[in-house]
């Protein structure tokens, strides 16, 4: 089935200590996965596109394209590539990617040997126009697929996502940017202006919007508008337990969703998997706050569950019944 959407981002190995219940050791996620489970929910006609190493699993990607992911734009590297990525949840959600032995050894748990040697990379260390090279290339994106109506660029450095934005320019085509923590600040808004020229659906978290606009102003309401005034027709601010706050330029109208009450198990790619379920309930109704009710089931449904295609495994009719719950869960402001 040919593809309607396109998500660029990253595939990583991920070690995961969740709050409650049993480690997730050494198992597919990233970015560009939660974020291909949260659309996935409502359509599965999805391209992929990242880079791996020569020593990512073949059978990962066999399982993907078994799902019915394009994974043409999956580009395997001639060499091996450390994908690992560590993260522990205490009970009261609060994350840490740092110091995994002793992680482990609070909760007696045996620690991975393939987790030897691992050191999180400090992200704010690094320049945000320097190319990442785990970041899929415009390059990488195969010809065939450059067209499509429907892109989400994932957060990675800002040259990446500049260069892909700028790849998918066609009046035809919609395309939702999630920012990169390390450029969302003050110096760097002459350069991220530039960028959201190209993009309809811009989705930041709250802490991400708020280190942008540091010291210019607190009203999110504002830095939305000013955002708008450069280009994206929708703005939607991800607030966690809080839910999203999306304006809707075009109607210049502002709406509050909460977040549905759903059981915590793994907040882990909760934010990609909203960005996915938006970009499809904004592909079915062209309207942001129905894409917003879409990508509000979507993280509802992989937050309780870990792993990326968790939101896949729930039970029919769910996601129909939740998406009419949080329908009543909205208000304009």
């Amino acid at each position: 089935m040919k593809p309607i959407f396109l998500i660029a981002g990253k595939i990583q190995r991920e070690y995961i200590l969740p709050p409650l219940g049993l480690p997730s050791v050494d198992k597919p996620g990233g970015s560009l996965l939660y974020a291909a489970g949260g659309l996935a929910v409502w359509n599965s006609q999805i391209s992929l596109a990242a880079r791996v190493g020569s020593d990512y699993p073949t059978a990962e990607l066999k399982e993907l394209k078994k799902r019915g992911f394009d994974i043409e734009g999956i580009r395997i590297q001639p060499h091996p590539i450390d994908l690992r990525s560590f993260s522990a949840y205490t009970d009261k959600y609060e994350i840490s990617q740092t110091n995994a032995v002793s992680h482990f050894a609070k909760r007696q748990l045996q620690f991975p040997k393939a987790l030897l040697g691992y050191q999180m990379l400090d992200q704010s260390q690094l320049d945000p126009k320097a190319l990442d090279p785990l970041s899929p290339a415009a390059l990488d994106i195969p010809k065939k697929n450059r067209n499509l109506a429907y892109i989400h660029i994932c957060p990675l450095d800002f040259t990446s996502q500049s260069q892909l934005v700028n790849l998918f320019s066609g009046s035809n085509q919609t395309v939702s940017l999630d920012p990169a923590p390390n450029y969302m600040h003050p110096a760097f808004w002459r350069d991220l202006r530039t960028v959201l020229q190209g993009v309809k659906i811009f989705s930041p978290s709250e802490e991400e919007l708020r280190a942008l606009f540091w010291g210019e102003t607190n009203d999110l309401w504002e830095m939305a508008k000013k955002i708008s005034a450069y280009g994206p027709q929708v703005i939607v601010i991800k607030r966690g337990s809080l839910g999203q706050a999306v304006y809707d330029v075009a109607q210049a109208k502002k709406y509050e969703i909460q977040a549905y009450p759903a059981r915590i198990e793994d907040p882990t790619g909760v934010g990609d998997a909203f960005c996915g379920g938006f970009l499809a309930g904004y592909q079915k109704t062209n309207d942001p706050l129905q894409a917003a009710l879409y990508g509000g089931v979507s993280a509802s449904l992989k937050i309780e569950g870990s792993g990326p295609f968790h939101p896949l495994e729930a039970l029919p009719g769910l996601a129909e019944a939740r998406l009419h719950a949080l329908e009543q869960m909205a208000r304009e402001v």
